[in-house]
């Protein structure tokens, strides 16, 4: 019976996450499994990836295959190359100790670039804030003082149209009469 470490897709269309699992090769991708070892997230950044290694380990050394994925997430989370370590400690090339100190020093160099990578991100992201917010102050300023030239402009035409002297009626209009009386006609009666 071929057996596969394969993902196997979980969640909703256009947000996947995945389970790491131990399957046959001939079952269906979500299908029947035999045993869950881990999930992995792509959508997040960096991807998070929960992974039980002694049980990977244990399913490499019975002879599963991993797919090209699951291959590339065991290589990442430091599988493999515990594998390979351990196959140098049964030739004889090392002992178990310095296999063992190998393997925690390449996790802490792994485990610093990963929290590097998520500093790295998390002050980009705040750089990007800032220079958001600074475009945005230029804008509001621009904004300000165009409201207040068309303040200083209205009030200005304001200022002159209370002292701009009245302007008398041109030849042969008739001047507008404020207390004109009405007329009264008694012709109609």
């Amino acid at each position: 019976m071929p057996v596969k470490i394969r993902l196997q897709r979980f969640g909703k269309k256009a947000n996947p996450y995945y389970h790491i699992v131990v399957a046959d090769s001939r079952a269906p991708r979500d299908g029947k499994f035999i045993e869950q070892i881990g999930s992995y997230n792509p959508k997040t950044n960096p991807a998070s990836i929960e992974l039980n290694i002694d049980k990977a380990l244990d399913w490499l050394n019975k002879g599963a295959q991993p797919t090209d994925t699951t291959r590339a997430i065991l290589s990442y989370r430091g599988v493999l190359y515990r594998q390979h370590l351990n196959k140098g400690v049964t030739k004889g090339a090392l002992t178990q100790e310095a296999a063992d100190e190998k393997y925690n020093s390449w996790l802490e160099q792994k485990n610093l670039k990963i929290s590097q990578k998520v500093q790295d991100l998390t002050n980009k992201k705040k750089d990007e804030m800032k220079s958001r917010l600074s475009e945005e102050e230029k804008v509001k300023e621009k904004i300000a003082e165009k409201v207040a030239a068309r303040r200083i402009a209205a009030a200005e035409a304001e200022a002159a149209a209370k002292t701009a002297p009245v302007e008398a009626p041109a030849e042969g209009e008739a001047a507008p009469a404020e207390n004109s009386e009405p007329s009264t006609n008694n012709e109609s009666a």
